[in-house]
């Protein structure tokens, strides 16, 4: 089941869609803000892991060189490590989310964002 969400913010359509893409992750929503969108997906594991005290979630933010319409070239033809971009915005998205898990919960959680195209005008890691 396909599930559509759209609210007008600064005059622009926020466009929020779930249950049409990543249907074997646990949650997936894809976010769009004019031509900007961006993928969020969560996967967890449904056992804790034993002898942890701590909560294991790894965030991950991807933004592929050819959503902002370039294809890479030269030397490196792939993408590579993750730039300090990307890092710095996986730890944009990790640090608010955090708190929001129970203190209990121990189960290893992945939250990976994938950014699918970018306009260059609205901020693809504050969608994340």
């Amino acid at each position: 089941m396909v599930v559509r969400k759209e609210v007008e913010i600064g005059g622009k359509i926020l466009s929020l869609e779930t249950g049409k893409l990543a249907r074997q992750a646990d949650g997936a929503v894809m976010v769009r803000l004019g031509d900007t969108m961006v993928m969020a997906t969560v996967v967890a594991n449904k056992e804790a892991m034993e002898g942890k005290d701590f909560f294991p979630l790894q965030v991950e933010y991807r933004e592929k060189i050819a959503s902002v319409g370039k294809i890479p070239g030269g030397f490196f033809k792939r993408e590579g490590k993750p730039s300090e971009k990307e890092v710095l915005s996986a730890r944009l998205i990790d640090r608010p989310i955090r708190p929001m898990f129970p203190e209990s919960f121990k189960c290893e959680t992945q939250v990976i964002v994938n950014v699918f195209s970018s306009d260059q005008e609205h901020d693809s890691d504050v969608l994340g």
